[in-house]
């Protein structure tokens, strides 16, 4: 069942923030010059995580050469590539005293290589400060160049994610220069190339997809090689974004969930709340905690 958009929130949908939580990681991210898509995409989960004392990093600028209907993230002329990113991230780390860590970026079609080599820098960098810090990143999709997934890969990420966001039939109206088939050939080819490394993916419901698209998406996820998949709510993060279409209600989630196991994945968060990088490091908590 869902709720109908019209209303008021639903009674499942009431996470506040907390300020007090995100104060001392924001001074400290401030003073880093480091950013964090937690804020720069208004993830309604940032203060949760910012007291866990987790963040995930926002590589490539803020400013993301396509434009997505449902993302709050700048888009237009592109920053310079900043060459020490890497070990800025790495004492940014240290000094919050991660154990895992998230890199995502925006997309940037305007590089040669669509920020691979960057990727892999930055992996590199944390690697050497860290080495025993677990690196999940979320990745563009690299315009579907295999060899530019596979330069990523050759950096020993422990997380390879690239998020299918929606559903087939949705695809050409919310992703801004994206193909469904493509995403799910990143995915694939990010197992391909090995590595031993995890395969992850996410999508958001709430955009108008039916339940049956979203399993079809679930067994298309399982088939590129996914072991984890995260599956949230879309909450509009400002008036310029396509609005929600419905709330779905959390019996619908626990479907989806019980589905994405019965297909096989190893790992599946489903919930209102939900994003690509929530609770990541659970992926290896029997490793680390």
């Amino acid at each position: 069942m869902s709720s109908n958009t019209h209303s008021r929130l639903p009674g499942w949908l009431d996470k506040k923030l907390n300020w007090e939580d995100l104060h001392d990681v924001k001074t400290l991210l401030r003073a880093s010059g480091v950013r964090t898509i937690c804020e720069e995409a208004r993830c309604p989960n940032i203060s949760e995580c910012f007291k866990r004392r987790t963040a995930t990093f926002l590589l490539l600028g803020r400013r993301c050469t396509r434009e997505c209907a449902f993302c709050n993230v700048d888009h237009g002329r592109p920053e310079a590539v900043d060459d020490g990113e890497g070990m800025k991230i790495a004492d940014t780390a240290a000094r919050l005293g991660l154990r895992f860590i998230v890199l995502t970026s925006v997309t940037r079609d305007d590089l040669s290589d669509g920020g691979a080599g960057h990727f892999a820098g930055v992996i590199g960098d944390i690697k050497t400060r860290h080495p025993g810090m677990k690196v999940e990143v979320l990745t563009s999709d690299f315009s579907g160049e295999a060899d530019r997934v596979r330069t990523v890969v050759e950096a020993a990420p422990d997380v390879f994610a690239h998020n299918v966001e929606t559903v087939r039939s949705l695809t050409p109206q919310i992703r801004s220069g994206a193909s469904y088939d493509r995403s799910l050939g990143v995915l694939r080819a990010a197992r391909d190339a090995g590595g031993g490394m995890r395969v992850k993916s996410g999508l958001m419901v709430g955009m108008g997809e039916t339940m049956e698209e979203v399993l079809a998406t679930l067994a298309d996820l399982r088939n590129a090689g996914c072991d984890a998949v995260t599956i949230g709510q879309y909450l509009r993060p400002n008036r310029a974004c396509m609005p929600v279409r419905c709330y779905v209600d959390p019996s619908t989630f626990e479907i989806y969930r019980k589905a994405a196991e019965d297909l096989g994945f190893r790992k599946v968060f489903s919930g209102p709340y939900v994003r690509s990088s929530y609770r990541a490091e659970e992926l290896f908590s029997e490793e680390i905690y």
